[in-house]
């Protein structure tokens, strides 16, 4: 049975709000992407973890953008508007307008802090309820602590206060504890606490961070829990904050996949999303990117200088400088180097995929070979077919896209154009530089050959004074010589 006592049951406010002005950016803060999700998605996932009764988004800058994307990583958290009362104070409270009966905890988290994991915070939330504290607040201890909110203890180590930068004292402001936005209140003493919080400060807001002073005040216990990873704490307010999270979530899970069996040669080069999906003894080599939920399984090779985003990798598959995005690479095939994926690309078992290949839309049947410099574009091509050099699908008339079928144990002699729509049947040949416009019955050779015509003197007539002609002009000379001498040895 589910214990539904107030002091096990479980709320979370997600605070995602604020405008992020220090981004400079159109797009809101807490919708940057790191690790292939926004901000916002990070910390609702991790809430999600925790088994949370209810969870509480609460909105405001391009409120419509940060609401889609909340919905889509948690569609059934409460997404909340804060009204025009400035601050985290307002912003907990029309949380709890949405919670009207809730009795129990309260875990405020910032959508800004993306990094923060689920066993970190289940600790908190364990030490907040064994002390039987009013509120427990997550700190951090750091080097440089400019722009945070400060820890203000009491001289038995008890927290007093928090102070944010702007309001603080020098004193207050040396002060090396800082406030990670991250709290766990009760419930009820919550609301009873907000009502009293005004906006008599610096920046003129609501401080939710005022709270702590007022419990205090009203001789109730309240608790602080320095993080054991500092860095995983902070939040995000600047492009190199930004950066600097994405590297340590990218080392985080790169860590993990090795750790699972996965072997990545340069983890530093290596970028991993936390959708994508790494079977055990996958080999992954420098300056690869897997990215969206790419997945990929057992023996396959992967880099170096490999871009993969949401596709789909077989068993002991060969992927070298690759740029795929919504494409199925089969067991066993080799791709590359220097080929391009587009989406809707599906690969078979033991495919042979060469250098400088684009595929899109395409279909390619068990064993085919697709050496080098082709392009296959709406086609679908059988099995154990061999496709010259420089074969091409001319899918597009300019007014619609049209497509190809090639058979079975079909082979295209180099610089082929298949002129779309068309299809080849099983074992038909194309001889080298046909344009095909036709369909092809199964094992018919089709030839598009024109006399060759050569106009003796072109050049020196059309193009006098060029090296060219002056060229050509010594080389038809020194034939005639050659000519003449041969005629007097006869």
């Amino acid at each position: 049975m589910t214990d539904t006592t107030p002091e096990s049951r479980l709320a979370v406010v997600v605070l995602a709000a604020g405008q992020g002005t220090r981004m400079k950016s159109s797009l809101p803060k807490v919708l940057h992407r790191i690790g292939g999700r926004p901000l916002v998605g990070h910390v609702l996932d991790t809430a999600a973890a925790l088994g949370p009764e209810r969870v509480v988004v609460v909105v405001r800058h391009e409120r419509d953008r940060v609401a889609e994307a909340v919905a889509d990583v948690a569609p059934t958290a409460v997404v909340v508007d804060q009204d025009e009362i400035p601050g985290t104070g307002r912003a907990v409270e029309v949380a709890l307008d949405a919670l009207p009966d809730f009795a129990g905890d309260v875990l405020v988290l910032s959508a800004d802090v993306p990094l923060l994991e689920h066993g970190s915070l289940a600790a908190l939330i364990r030490m907040h309820r064994e002390s039987a504290a009013a509120a427990t607040v997550l700190s951090a201890v750091v080097d440089d602590a400019s722009g945070y909110g400060r820890v203000i203890r009491d001289a038995d180590g008890t927290v007093a206060r928090i102070v944010e930068q702007k309001d603080a004292t020098p004193e207050e402001a040396s002060v090396t504890e800082i406030n990670a936005g991250v709290y766990v209140f009760r419930a009820t003493e919550l609301r009873t606490q907000l009502s009293h919080v005004g906006t008599a400060n610096a920046q003129g807001e609501k401080y939710l961070t005022d709270v702590v002073g007022l419990l205090r005040a009203a001789q109730l216990a309240v608790a602080a829990s320095p993080a054991p990873d500092a860095a995983a704490a902070l939040g995000v307010n600047d492009r190199v904050q930004l950066a600097e999270a994405a590297r340590l979530l990218n080392a985080r899970t790169v860590r993990r996949w090795q750790l699972e069996g996965v072997t990545v040669l340069d983890p530093a080069t290596t970028w991993i999303d936390v959708d994508a999906v790494l079977a055990a003894d996958v080999t992954v080599l420098p300056n690869t990117h897997i990215l969206g939920a790419t997945t990929i399984a057992t023996g396959a090779v992967v880099g170096p200088d490999t871009s993969l985003v949401d596709c789909e990798v077989g068993e002991g598959a060969v992927l070298r400088r690759v740029e795929a995005n919504l494409a199925v690479i089969g067991a066993g095939a080799t791709v590359g180097p220097y080929s391009h994926l587009r989406p809707g690309t599906v690969l078979a078992d033991g495919v042979k995929m060469g250098s400088f290949v684009e595929t899109k839309n395409a279909k390619v049947g068990a064993g085919t070979k697709v050496p080098h410099f082709i392009y296959l574009g709406d086609a679908e091509v059988g099995r154990n077919t061999n496709l010259g050099a420089g074969t091409i699908t001319a899918n597009y008339d300019d007014v619609a896209k049209h497509r190809t079928e090639i058979g079975d144990e079909v082979h295209t002699g180099s610089h082929t154009v298949l002129v779309a729509p068309i299809r080849l049947g099983d074992g038909a040949k194309t001889g080298a530089g046909a344009v095909v416009r036709k369909d092809v019955p199964a094992g018919a050779l089709a030839l598009s050959v024109a006399p060759q015509r050569n106009v003796e003197g072109w050049v020196e007539k059309n193009r006098p004074g060029t090296g060219a002609a002056d060229a050509a002009a010594k080389a038809r000379s020194a034939q005639k010589a050659d000519d003449g001498a041969q005629e007097e040895d006869g």
